[in-house]
């Protein structure tokens, strides 16, 4: 008996209307498999995860010769189960040559996905947009498919190799994006209509049909993205990436034709472009921009393309279109319709309008020279003067008054003047004819006031406000108005009678005080505390007639009688002060024949009768934030004394806000910035709450001749004093602090939202201040005196910062804002390292103040002072310490700035190192970064308290206080 061995059908694959096709053959007759017997054989040789994901057909399939070609069972197949096909030919290596061949472009396409050379594209039909992965065809890549294509079986039924690829290529990686669980992360930061339409894209790239589905209004960012992508191709293939743009060439004569023609521009090299006729001509220009002569003729398609669009969209361009020109000649007329109306169609087709820059944009101003008086006198308040000629300019050139007038007349956009085109707002012009001539009427002759005011709108202007006027100066009023810079003052040597030597910057103040002084005018000097602004003041006194007025807190009167001893000692001082000092009727006639009078702030109130009596050769208000209120008996009493010339010296200009700079450059200049409203309303406003840039750049320019800061980091005024670095330093709390801060929080939004006015200000500011306690310490906020160890997230860094700096042997200040805090880290050290620490608080008599520093400074007991913020932030000299902490923050970075200058001064021989301890998450964070974002203002002077914080809307305040995630 004979048996016959059953031969396996062969299992084939086929390429027919855009799809894959497996079919099956018995090779023993030549004959096509029916679908069961099919399904089986798929199965067994692909698994039957290939099977189930194909869909029964039937195409016309070519068979072995002779017997050609008939219709065949088929399973139509995703071009995505071809990965299982190259996977089965690893398990299967006896495939049948069209699996075979197959799998082998399957596996190209794979090579080319890991290697990510390629890019998604989006492909517009109508209305629907599809995205695709596209390969990188180089030239590795095409030499494998021309290789490929010469090998592949006839069954196959590929015509259009490079698109099956491209397929293959998709497929590929659509399913491995699928396989990694791929999620659409868009690289933009805006959610709307560009973060909504590339996050469809993205979605559409992972999805098997690859439909984006997508807004209507989605539909303009679409089109850019797919743009994009086509750029991103070009690039990768070494495709130049071009876009439109129209140039307008002005004509030589007035009579003369208008041209505008059209470019190609290199978006890569922007700097390279050809004119249209290049493109045509095939000029070395366009074979420039094209890179390949094979790449002209996509030029020639991208400029047919834009030369539709732009026929289609502006009338007047309708040539370039028609009659493919690659220019067009328009009217005077013409230009000015196509300046007027075209420029917005051009943005939204994205081309660019290129054309003379003062026809794009020019504009009519007004313009003052300034040039000093030759009579002006040398002193006496704002009489030296200037001659100001008014001129009117387009863009800053002189053009004549005639030629504006018909210009506005006329009405024309378009002028020809003195032989170039300019393009102006008739509007205007009208409106710089009449500030001309109003100008000219009004102010032909200008004080310093004046000058500065002028200037202050100039700056304005310049830094993006309308035109209106500019500004020109010689001699002393350029000076002025260039600020005086501190670099570029004269190093003013100090007088004969001076005992000693100013340093060079103290010299460029003494400069800057003379200047002012000869113009009538007062200033502020702004230097940090230890620069010496006491003994450059002295310097400048000792050159004026006097008698001189020192206005000053009563802690430095002493000082100052002590400093003019010292440098000045020909001067005779005289302390108004005590109740010693002259009284009744013949005050001024007893304090006349001094050349300084030193009293304080309260008495200058007090004896304002007497002290205003005398007119005085200068007046200087020493730490003048204490006028930095105007409403203020001591601010007042300022403005009632006579000088030739009035000085402020102060660290901090600003504390609190710009108001406070007004109040102080006010007493010295009065009148010069205006009333207080008008000075909020014009400055501080704008900037404090929109951060204004054309009202900083005025009031920076109003200011800074009369400003005069500098401080110790320059390291070329103090080259000898040490680096300062200061840093956060980052606490976490507690969970018993975090449920006492959770517990104020709730509380303060309930009551917040529920209360206004001043009950609601009070309520804000008691629930912050005791947000702050608790950041301390529990103890410190539950006032109960318990136990410190181990509660405190911000006392155990601290104690970390102080275990540091102990082992290297350094001492430290400790600054806090709350005594009763300062008593609890006194009591801490005690118990923890055994340290007597002195705090030196309000409470503490002057005598016990002055022991302390002075056995601080000689390195006598503990290595560690506690300091009261207010009660030691200023006039201590405390050099031993190398360290600072700031164990909580004080809202104003001026007064810590004047603490940690306690040991960051001349005289330290290290490194100054300054903690500023932060608790992580909470409001203290928040306000920190609020301060730090703030410092810029007003030139990086500015501080501020809390009273600030207790208008914030209730929205704003539980964005301020609520705890971070994480900071519990």
């Amino acid at each position: 008996m004979s048996t016959t061995t059953a031969v396996s059908p062969e299992l084939q694959l086929a390429w027919h209307d855009g799809a894959l096709h497996l079919w099956a053959l018995h090779r023993d007759d030549a004959s096509v498999v029916h679908l069961v017997e099919l399904i089986r054989t798929v199965d067994r040789v692909l698994g039957r995860h290939v099977s189930a994901a194909g869909t029964p057909s039937r195409i016309p399939v070519r068979l072995p010769d002779p017997t050609g070609t008939q219709p065949a069972p088929t399973l139509r197949i995703p071009l995505g189960s071809l990965a299982d096909l190259a996977g089965g030919q690893r398990q299967a290596p006896t495939l049948t040559p069209t699996l075979q061949w197959f799998a082998a472009v399957t596996a190209l396409a794979q090579s080319t996905v890991r290697a990510t050379r390629l890019r998604p594209v989006l492909d517009v039909d109508g209305p629907i947009y599809v995205a695709r992965w596209v390969p990188i065809l180089e030239h590795s890549i095409t030499a494998a498919l021309d290789e490929l294509h010469t090998l592949m079986p006839p069954a196959c039924g590929i015509d259009d190799m490079a698109a099956f690829f491209v397929a293959v290529v998709d497929a590929m990686a659509r399913r491995g994006l699928g396989e990694l669980g791929w999620r659409p992360s868009p690289p933009l930061q805006a959610r709307g209509t560009d973060y909504r339409a590339a996050q469809a894209t993205f979605r559409a790239l992972s999805s098997v049909g690859g439909s984006v589905l997508y807004r209507t209004d989605d539909l303009p960012a679409l089109g850019d993205l797919a743009r994009t992508f086509e750029a991103e191709l070009d690039r990768a293939h070494g495709v130049p990436v071009v876009a439109p743009q129209l140039r307008l060439h002005l004509p030589i004569e007035a009579d003369d034709p208008w041209v505008l023609t059209l470019e190609l521009v290199d978006l890569d090299h922007p700097e390279r472009w050809c004119a249209a006729a290049d493109v045509i001509a095939h000029t070395p220009l366009a074979l420039d921009i094209a890179r390949q002569p094979q790449h002209l003729d996509r030029l020639r398609s991208r400029l047919e393309t834009a030369a539709q669009m732009l026929g289609l969209h502006i009338d007047m361009l309708e040539p370039l279109a028609l009659d493919h020109s690659t220019a067009v000649e328009l009217s005077v007329e013409q230009v000015e319709r196509f300046l007027t109306e075209a420029p917005g169609v051009l943005d939204e087709l994205d081309v660019r309008l290129l054309g003379p820059e003062h026809l794009v944009r020019a504009k009519a101003a007004v313009h003052a020279t300034a040039t000093p008086k030759m009579d002006a006198p040398s002193s006496g308040r704002f009489s030296a003067g200037a001659l100001v000629q008014w001129d009117a300019t387009i863009d800053d050139t002189p053009i004549d008054d005639a030629q504006l007038e018909r210009a506005a007349a006329a009405g024309n956009s378009l002028i020809h003047v003195n032989g170039r085109w300019v393009r102006l707002d008739a509007q205007q012009v009208k409106a710089t004819l009449g500030r001309l001539h109003k100008q000219r009427k009004d102010h032909s002759e200008l004080d310093v006031a004046g000058l500065m005011k002028l200037a202050a709108e100039a700056a304005a202007i310049e830094d993006g406000a309308d035109a209106a006027v500019a500004l020109r100066a010689d001699g002393w009023i350029a000076d002025l108005l260039a600020g005086l810079p501190d670099e570029q003052l004269e190093e003013l040597r100090e007088p004969d009678s001076f005992v000693g030597e100013l340093r060079h910057y103290q010299r460029r103040g003494l400069s800057w005080m003379g200047f002012l002084a000869r113009l009538g005018l007062g200033g502020c000097l702004a230097d940090d505390m230890g620069l010496g602004k006491t003994a450059t003041t002295l310097a400048h006194l000792a050159t004026r007639p006097g008698p001189h007025l020192v206005v000053c807190p009563l802690s430095v009167v002493h000082n100052w009688y002590a400093e003019a001893a010292r440098f000045t000692p020909q001067l005779q001082v005289a302390i108004h002060h005590g109740n010693e000092r002259a009284r009744g009727d013949t005050v001024a006639e007893q304090l006349v024949p001094s050349d300084i009078v030193v009293t304080t702030y309260g008495l200058l109130a007090r004896d304002i009768d007497a002290l205003g009596a005398v007119r005085w050769g200068t007046l200087v208000l020493d730490e003048a934030q204490n006028v930095k209120n105007h409403l203020t008996r001591a601010a007042r009493a300022v403005r009632h004394i006579a000088a030739d010339q009035k000085l402020a010296l102060t660290g901090t200009p600003v504390e609190n806000h710009l108001g406070e700079l007004w109040s102080i450059l006010d007493a010295v200049n009065p009148g010069l910035y205006g009333s207080a409203t008008q000075f909020n309303d014009r400055y501080a406003k704008p900037i404090q709450r929109n951060g204004d840039p054309a009202a900083t750049a005025a009031l920076r320019t109003l200011t800074q001749p009369f400003i005069l800061r500098r401080t110790k980091a320059d390291k070329t005024l103090l080259p000898e004093l040490p680096d300062k670095i200061e840093q956060v330093a980052w606490a976490t709390l507690t969970k018993e602090q975090a449920t006492m801060y959770q517990a104020v929080v709730d509380q303060l939004l309930a009551d917040a939202q529920a209360e206004s006015g001043m009950k609601r200000r009070g309520i804000v500011l008691a629930a912050l201040t005791r947000l702050k306690q608790i950041c301390n310490h529990p103890a410190h906020a539950a006032g109960d005196g318990s136990r410190l160890s181990g509660r405190s997230g911000k006392l155990a860094r601290f104690d970390e910062l102080i275990d540091d700096l102990l082992e290297v042997g350094e001492h430290a200040l400790v600054f806090t804002q709350f005594r009763e805090m300062g008593l609890l880290l006194q009591r801490h050290l005690g118990e923890r390292l055994q340290m007597d620490a002195p705090f030196l608080h309000g409470g503490v008599s002057r005598t016990g103040r002055d022991a302390m520093v002075r056995r601080f400074q000689a390195g006598e007991g503990a290595p560690i002072l506690l300091v009261s913020l207010k009660a030691g932030g200023t006039g201590l000299n405390l050099t031993t310490a190398s360290q600072v902490i700031h164990y909580d923050r004080w809202w104003n970075p001026a007064v810590e700035d004047q603490a940690t200058d306690r040991a960051w001064r001349l005289g330290q021989a290290h490194t100054v190192l300054v903690h500023k301890l932060v608790c992580e998450g909470t409001l203290e964070e928040r306000i920190s970064q609020l301060i730090d974002d703030k410092k810029q203002l007003a030139n990086s002077v500015l501080g501020t308290g809390e009273q600030w914080l207790t208008e914030l809307s209730t929205d704003a305040l539980r964005s301020l206080v609520v705890l971070t995630p994480g900071s519990r």
